[in-house]
């Protein structure tokens, strides 16, 4: 369950700070599986030929989470702290790997990604401070995206660097504030989700962003 919530927040941010790049960076061309062009397709409004297997993985992700999603106390000030002992050096370590992926992600699911958190927020409501249902489904489907449009090893680059700074004590504790049975239910319908995303995963990075000659920041 722990894994399950740092790494949709941890996707989440890889997307939104990748989008911060210079729009002078012109990423170099690529090519999309079949799951992640109907994907694409989509978004654009276009028919897509093929099946879009992540976003239907990412429905039935939705109705074995959104019970645990509707427990988890999103306003809670705990997510804004270190998750474990305060560590600088590491956690820049690990901002430098999510910026990574995010470079060698798709430009065009990132920003797919990007607006579907922005329709997230918009739709926040109750409580705790959680999504629609819809919103919930749309958000995990461009995060699935993001991911399969980079190598496994740069995904798990990411996660080994955050895993590195966050307290074994912090899974035990997170269990404690929601539903155990609900958390479990989450995490193996993430489990099979992940399988999904991994069937239809790049095999390598993309070429480096070209810049264009006589580029100047500022």
């Amino acid at each position: 369950m722990a894994r399950q919530g740092k790494l949709f927040t941890l996707l989440g941010l890889v997307a939104g700070t990748a989008l911060l790049r210079q729009t002078a960076f012109v990423p170099a061309a690529r090519s999309m599986k079949p799951a992640i062009a109907a994907g694409a397709a989509a978004m654009l409004g276009t028919s897509p030929a093929v099946a879009d297997e992540i976003g239907d993985a990412a429905k039935t992700l939705g109705e074995a989470s959104y019970a645990f999603a509707k427990e988890v106390d999103w306003n809670n000030g705990l997510y804004l702290q270190a998750p474990g002992a305060f560590k600088p050096l590491e956690a820049l370590k690990a901002i430098d790997k999510m910026i990574v992926m995010g470079a060698q992600a798709d430009p065009a699911l990132l920003k797919a990604a990007n607006d579907a958190h922005r329709e997230a927020i918009a739709s926040i409501s109750g409580p705790n401070g959680v999504t629609s249902k819809a919103a919930w489904n749309k958000v995990n489907a461009a995060i699935g995206r993001v991911v399969a449009s980079v190598p496994e090893s740069t995904v798990m680059d990411v996660y080994n660097s955050v895993k590195g700074i966050t307290d074994k004590k912090v899974p035990n504790y997170l269990m404690s504030l929601v539903d155990k049975a609900d958390a479990e239910k989450a995490y193996a319908g993430f489990l099979e989700f992940k399988d999904v995303v991994k069937a239809n995963q790049v095999i390598g990075a993309s070429s480096a962003a070209i810049v264009p000659s006589g580029d100047k920041i500022g």
